[in-house]
């Protein structure tokens, strides 16, 4: 009788266990707004929790760390030299990550960007009606990420004009945050996407990689098509372009890509770059920092940082044409 207890008490716990394991994954959807721009997630779990509440507490409290839009942010408040500014993981990250990336590109990622995005709209400042070089010479002198330093825990500065502007790197580092948020609470399969900067962590329920679209640049939001569908998982896609931000000044039209060492937007043929990296703060950067280098200079930091994989669309009289890094291909759907 006894043997027959303990046959039944171990069927009964083995129908338990096989029952957990075939509970069902439901899809989640979630939607809303951040950092001036969308958020979508999409994640599969099996007790059908919903974290919007959270993510949205989140991303406010990210925005207080790094987002110059917000007055009382840290990063506005080191560009105020306030000396009781108590810095966070958040802000020292991006910081480090930054001036990593600055030097990688030689300079052509660069946080200290922030009084030239100002004058030329791309910052807090409202759209200029006329540009002034002497006023981009006059604070160009203030554009070099070497003179800025992370000490003890603080903002050094070598002229308290400088100024940061995490625009380039905050938002792939909120999708960051959301995934680490989203792993902690044991979700194994989930799409992140914050403005079109997009983290992918394992496959879906049918065992398939998430599928991101790379569009053809083009100027009307109410036309998007897709040069390229790429699979990934446990990796981040970013991409920059020139195509929609931009502004007409004088009769001439800026894109939005500043490039720092000259204070001006760049002219050149590329048109949109998207890069696929371990995190989505790096991808994000480096997709800022190829549209400054252009074509030939960022597929040869491709093939020398093979961590970094890129897909460039650029235009050739007229035709957009693309080229990609030797390793970005596995990527492509078939």
């Amino acid at each position: 009788m006894k043997y027959l207890k303990n046959t039944l008490a171990l069927l009964l716990l083995a129908m338990g266990l096989f029952s957990c394991q075939q509970k069902a994954l439901e899809k989640i959807h979630l939607l809303g707004e951040a950092q001036g721009t969308y958020y979508s997630i999409v994640y599969y779990d099996s007790e059908g929790r919903d974290f919007k509440t959270e993510i949205d507490n989140l991303l406010d409290a990210f925005d207080q760390s790094v987002s110059v839009y917000q007055p009382n942010s840290l990063v506005s408040k080191v560009n105020r030299n306030d000396e009781t500014v108590v810095l966070d993981d958040w802000f020292i990250e991006n910081f480090k990550l930054s001036q990593k990336i600055s030097a990688a590109t030689n300079g052509s990622f660069d946080i200290t960007i922030a009084p030239i995005a100002n004058i030329w709209g791309f910052g807090t400042y409202e759209k200029p009606s006329s540009i002034d070089p002497h006023i981009i010479d006059s604070l160009q002198q203030y554009v070099d990420y070497r003179r800025v330093r992370l000490e003890n825990s603080r903002i050094i500065k070598q002229d308290l004009a400088i100024q940061l502007n995490y625009n380039a790197i905050a938002q792939g580092f909120s999708v960051d945050v959301l995934s680490e948020f989203l792993k902690e609470k044991g979700v194994k399969s989930f799409l992140v996407d914050v403005g079109g900067e997009i983290y992918a962590y394992g496959k879906k329920p049918d065992n398939k990689s998430w599928k991101i679209g790379i569009e053809i640049p083009e100027e009307n939001d109410d036309n998007r098509t897709y040069n390229q569908i790429v699979n990934v998982y446990n990796e981040a896609v970013a991409t920059s372009g020139n195509y929609r931000k931009f502004y007409l000044i004088d009769g001439v039209k800026y894109a939005h890509s500043l490039n720092p060492k000259t204070g001006y937007p760049v002219k050149h043929s590329l048109l949109s770059t998207t890069v696929i990296a371990e995190t989505t703060a790096e991808a994000d950067a480096y997709a800022t920092a190829f549209m400054v280098m252009g074509v030939e200079k960022t597929l040869a930091f491709a093939q020398n940082h093979p961590e970094i994989k890129v897909y460039l669309m650029y235009d050739d009289n007229g035709l957009i044409k693309t080229v990609m890094s030797d390793n970005f291909a596995a990527y492509l759907e078939e």
